[in-house]
């Protein structure tokens, strides 16, 4: 299975949407097709790309995360990063070891959602879960080295 979905079905999202394909949208996404690691800032787009505008680079990563077409990773560190996105609403499991990201669907905050409507009268829209600590394979590495 390919790591992120074709420019092409991308580029075929945005005309769906009625958005204009420019040139600067279109190369955020091949820059961020062209990069091999798993997740990236937009100041590693901006380096790729000093023709296009930090303006243009933070509005058209907005715009892909709206459509879901990357999906936004708060590191412990408080470093905003952007990988493709995989499936719809998700949340992530960060290693604090190694960086490595995975997605995990399930997080039923319903309950909790509506108890804080009750008691505070808020009204929320969304949520966002990023959990912190340290995947399998650096747990098995620091187990083995003790």
């Amino acid at each position: 299975m390919a790591k992120h979905p074709s420019l092409a079905a991308v580029v075929q999202r945005l005309e769906d949407r009625g958005l204009r394909v420019t040139a600067p949208r279109l190369s955020v996404l091949a820059a961020a097709a062209a990069g091999a690691e798993d997740q990236f800032s937009a100041e590693d787009i901006e380096s790729r790309l000093p023709q296009v505008g930090r303006a243009t680079i933070f509005r058209t990563l907005k715009l892909l995360v709206e459509m879901d077409v990357f999906c936004r990773v708060l590191l412990d560190d408080g470093n905003l990063r952007y990988r493709w996105s995989r499936r719809g609403h998700h949340h992530h499991l960060i290693c604090d070891s190694c960086g490595a990201i995975e997605d995990f669907t399930g997080c039923d905050v319903t309950t909790l959602m509506q108890d804080l409507a009750r008691r505070t009268g808020f009204t929320a829209r969304g949520h966002w879960l990023e959990v912190y600590g340290r995947c399998a394979a650096c747990h098995s590495r620091a187990a083995v080295s003790q």
